[in-house]
């Protein structure tokens, strides 16, 4: 530890409220795929800032599109009209089958504007009073209290109750265990393609087009979480396209603006129209300076091809990774994913494995304490992601 960051940290201790484990580093530059502490080190960032920063950081395209915008206009409050959020909802909504855009801040504020739109919908235009919403277990929806509840894990929630009603929870994979759980208050059925922060779960074609299946049957709305998936992370612009898929509302929040805050939900014309005037807001939602940059974002990914890309470059890193599990079949339970978004799991304690890759330079997650979850930009250098899977394969062979 140097003296310099033992002072950022120590300073931090006083000033911050104690939320975060915090890696054992202080940032003070990036670029593209590299970040940079106090001290000069360089760092591989294959964590994005948790699947945000998808174009690298400091992108030259987006920085100039910030600048002018910040010298032109940057907040006028939703009360008034502006082209950059039109702009950004008719790219948005070329990308799937919705008709209506709401924009937030945040993907907890863009999950609990979607449980909030399928009550709303229920109640008063299908009028039937419903108000359940219905999640998979191990999932992630949010921290608000509305999004805890949703997501309905004990320590999560510890110290908060109670929590919001309105939620119950079924085991992830079993449809049987869905359909019964359904009854006349249920409102919706919320579901994340790929479980991100519950270990990199992707669901197969099978489980997901059997829970549309099951809400069109019942006749419920279906919801997707599309935070940390969208915008081509998976190899799509979308995950739920990987299927044959047709959600009634998503959600989506990370990737859109590549660092600035910016969440929203894209609903179908039958479910927007419980949105009337007055019934939800967000001060800073959509923005002038956001939606600018996230405008750019969506046509450097749409020019660039970065869904293609992700899906390749995923498929290679993956073939990669199972082969080093082949290889440690002691220290390698499996190897999972979709396009960029791809879980290691170890059959060893993974905190050693995961300080020793830091201190080699690659900047990564460990969840669950086992699984080594790797979120790249869209944007990296294959060199890098190879300079990853040999450093994981010389650690275990160590």
């Amino acid at each position: 530890m140097t003296e310099s960051f033992q002072k950022i940290q120590e300073r931090d201790a006083q000033l911050i409220c104690r939320t975060y484990g915090r890696y054992p580093i202080a940032i003070e530059r990036g670029s593209g795929s590299r970040l940079y502490d106090y001290d000069g080190k360089e760092y591989i960032d294959l964590l994005t800032g948790i699947a945000v920063t998808s174009l690298g950081h400091c992108n030259e395209e987006i920085a100039e599109v910030i600048s002018a915008q910040a010298r032109k206009l940057i907040h006028i409050s939703n009360l008034l009209y502006h082209r950059e959020q039109q702009d950004l909802a008719e790219s948005l909504l070329a990308l799937a089958h919705f008709n209506k855009v709401f924009f937030c801040n945040s993907g907890a504020e863009a999950n609990e504007a979607m449980i909030k739109l399928a009550r709303r919908y229920m109640q008063n235009i299908r009028k039937n009073n419903a108000c359940e919403i219905i999640t998979l277990e191990s999932c992630f929806h949010g921290r608000t209290l509305g999004t805890l509840a949703a997501t309905g894990r004990p320590a999560l929630s510890d110290g908060f109750a109670p929590m919001p009603a309105g939620f119950k929870s079924v085991p992830w994979g079993n449809l049987e265990a869905l359909e019964n759980a359904i009854g006349p208050k249920t409102a919706g059925v919320l579901v994340e393609i790929v479980q991100g922060e519950g270990g990199v779960r992707p669901m197969n074609r099978e489980y997901a087009e059997g829970i549309e299946a099951i809400c069109r049957r019942n006749k419920v709305l279906f919801l997707v979480d599309e935070v940390q998936t969208g915008l081509c992370r998976t190899g799509k612009p979308w995950a739920f396209q990987h299927f044959d898929l047709h959600p009634d509302i998503i959600s989506s929040a990370k990737a859109l603006a590549n660092g600035l805050p910016m969440g929203c939900i894209m609903a179908i014309d039958e479910v927007a129209q419980a949105f009337d005037g007055g019934s939800h807001g967000s001060t800073f939602g959509g923005g002038v300076l956001v939606s600018a940059a996230a405008c750019k974002v969506l046509e450097i990914m749409r020019r660039d091809h970065l869904d293609a890309r992700a899906a390749e470059l995923g498929e290679r890193l993956m073939q990669r990774l199972q082969a080093i599990a082949e290889k440690h079949p002691d220290k390698i339970r499996e190897v999972r994913g979709m396009g960029l978004l791809i879980g290691v799991e170890l059959s060893i304690p993974g905190k050693a494995v995961w300080e020793e890759l830091l201190r080699r330079g690659f900047i990564l997650n460990l969840s669950h304490e086992v699984i080594l979850r790797l979120l790249p930009a869209l944007t990296i250098d294959e060199d890098d992601l190879t300079a990853f899977a040999n450093a994981l394969d010389d650690i275990l062979s160590a």
